[in-house]
């Protein structure tokens, strides 16, 4: 089995999601929640780790798909010698806390179309063969807490710890399998037609996709980012993952590869923007008061991400009987990057809390408390080295991008308090703005290159540097930043796409190099239109969009060599960015992160 990751759709119910192959099989699914372990594993392994394929018993059959507007139910249409059938894929809403539904239904087109269903039911990440039973409505599987049960009208057999099924569908039919999952101690499953669920599960998404204010020649690629990242909201908790997978490799081959199934604070201010600009404020809020309860506690205990509900602990270890995508090892869950100290997260918790106070005005007073004690941290704590926006796994480093946040967060805080009246020493806080200022602009930059670089005293340069005048550190007319702009252009584009640093230039504690990172492109178009080089900055634009798949969807990054997408899949942080840029270009008003002005 070898596809590559732009080969996969996305389907989800706001609790976990799956990745639908274009041949029809179900190669990644973790239930009941993003970050529980994989019933369906294959996507890192094989198909003995878990996979759940209904497809045309023909090989020569041709694939062809899409989502139905303004939804993320997905459709495969398979066309065959003796006829058509169409693979209708999508999850609803759960009907209670305690099951989650996966329905599928295949349609006859035209002729007849002989079919095969196999699934292998793997818990534990492709591990563990669970105990599978005959039931009068198909088949159940059971290990340990879980148990899914498979319910069909087509008679099924066992074969080799794998559930089959031969069929034929002819034009007119309409055949269904509908997956649960219920914790095994509970007896109760609520079981709705196929065909009513699809209705309302339509509805649902085409009421919510319509809500979306963006006008103009992208409003389907930006629908398409907010269904997207609607699919990776944790809907009870508010929080949205990175992406719904673990360990999609930056480098085929290679070891970058970590979980993304948590949330990272430093993704907040992007994303709130994106939900506001495009009309989606309850989503907003919502995230807005994850971040709230997540970040509560001491300052100095902070973390850089957190799980779906705020956990703290999310323990790395890798899975050793996982040979990873493409052979790409280690196979990781958890991450061990949530322990690190990130300067730049403080100031972007500042920043989303300033810019979303609108949102809630009765939670002023709990945030301005959370904000205080943040400010009190880093007045100490902000000329200490870190590991960065980038999460570097070797020796901290005096990251110019992190001091800029830490000048951030002063300067919403000072900000917050003269146009709200809340107490607070601001004149000490201007006094620490203005230190930091200075310091960056004296060892962050190269007066020689005429170009701020990635940490004190280094060489190289860095994608982050582009968010300066979006945070309102300089003016963008500044011809400092104007050379940091041609500069990054000059030594971190490949193809056209912006890589987030050198890996030979950088020490960053790991072998190997990756791809260009989608959302520093985006980036790199935003500080285009803030120069005032708009037409390059849509010419950008443009060959990112090109770069989704088929249905839409964007990975972390994008290798210029192979010409195929790795990392993670899909990355919240890429379709945020699109979204943004998308505002910028449409003139909906100033950049969607110049806040400080």
């Amino acid at each position: 089995m070898r596809r590559d990751i732009e080969d996969y759709g996305l389907i989800g119910n706001a609790r976990t999601a799956a990745l639908v192959g274009r041949d029809g099989s179900i190669d990644w699914l973790c239930l009941p929640r993003f970050d529980s372990p994989a019933c369906f594993a294959a996507l890192l392994g094989t198909p003995e780790n878990g996979r759940w394929i209904v497809a045309p018993a023909e090989p020569s059959a041709t694939a062809s798909r899409r989502y139905l507007d303004g939804t993320a139910i997905l459709e495969t249409r398979f066309e065959t010698p003796t006829g058509v059938v169409t693979l209708t894929d999508f999850m609803p809403p759960p009907p209670d806390d305690h099951q989650i539904d996966l329905v599928r239904i295949v349609r006859g087109e035209s002729g007849s179309v002989a079919m095969q269903m196999n699934v292998q039911f793997r818990f534990g990440y492709g591990r563990t063969v669970p105990w599978v039973r005959r039931r009068t409505f198909g088949v159940s599987a059971i290990a340990g807490p879980d148990e899914v049960l498979l319910r069909t009208e087509v008679p099924l057999r066992g074969e080799g710890f794998t559930t089959r099924a031969e069929f034929t569908v002819h034009a007119g039919d309409a055949l269904s399998f509908v997956l649960h999952w219920r914790p095994s101690h509970r007896n109760r499953i609520i079981h709705q037609e196929p065909e009513d669920l699809l209705r309302d599960c339509d509805a649902m998404w085409r009421a919510w996709s319509v809500r979306c204010t963006t006008t103009g020649p992208w409003r389907e690629a930006v629908v398409r980012s907010l269904i997207t990242l609607k699919l990776l909201t944790f809907y009870p908790t508010g929080g949205i993952v990175a992406a719904p997978t673990t360990s999609l490799p930056e480098a085929i081959g290679g070891p970058r590869n970590w979980d993304y199934r948590y949330c990272w604070i430093r993704d907040a201010t992007f994303t709130l923007y994106a939900l506001m600009n495009c009309g989606y404020s309850e989503e907003a809020r919502g995230w807005r008061e994850w971040l709230l309860r997540a970040a509560a506690g001491k300052p100095d205990e902070l973390q850089i991400m957190y799980g779906l509900a705020g956990e703290r602990e999310l323990e790395e270890r890798e899975l050793p009987w996982l040979e990873g995508f493409a052979g790409s090892q280690p196979v990781r869950i958890g991450n061990a990057a949530h322990r690190q100290l990130q300067l730049d997260v403080y100031g972007e918790l500042m920043d989303v809390l300033f810019a979303a106070d609108k949102l809630s005005p009765d939670r002023t007073a709990d945030a301005w408390g959370v904000q205080t004690a943040l400010l009190d941290f880093l007045e100490t704590e902000w000329s200490c080295p870190d590991a960065g926006l980038w999460e570097m796994r070797s020796e901290p480093r005096h990251f110019t991008h992190s001091k800029v946040m830490t000048w951030v967060a002063f300067d919403r805080g000072i900000k917050f308090v003269e146009r709200s009246g809340r107490p607070g020493p601001v004149d000490r806080w201007r006094a620490l703005r203005a230190a930091i200022h200075k310091e960056v602009c004296h060892k962050g930059y190269d007066a020689a290159r005429n170009t701020f670089v990635q940490a004190y005293g280094s060489p190289e340069l860095d994608a982050s540097l582009l968010l300066l005048p979006q945070v309102g550190f300089l003016p963008p007319s500044d011809p400092r930043i104007v050379g940091t702009v041609e500069a990054i252009e000059r030594e971190l584009v490949t193809d056209g796409l912006v890589r987030r640093y050198s890996p030979q230039g950088t020490q960053d504690g790991l072998p190997g190099g990756e791809g260009a990172f989608l959302a520093c492109s985006f980036w790199l178009a935003d500080a285009l239109v803030l120069i005032g080089r708009k037409a390059r900055a849509r010419a950008l634009f443009e060959r990112l969009l090109a770069l989704r798949n088929d249905l839409g969807l964007l990975a972390e990054e994008y290798d210029p060599h192979i010409r195929r997408f790795v990392g993670n899949f899909p990355q919240a942080f890429s379709h945020v960015a699109l979204v943004n840029t998308a505002h910028n270009l449409l003139d909906h008003g100033p950049a969607h992160r110049r806040r400080g002005h």
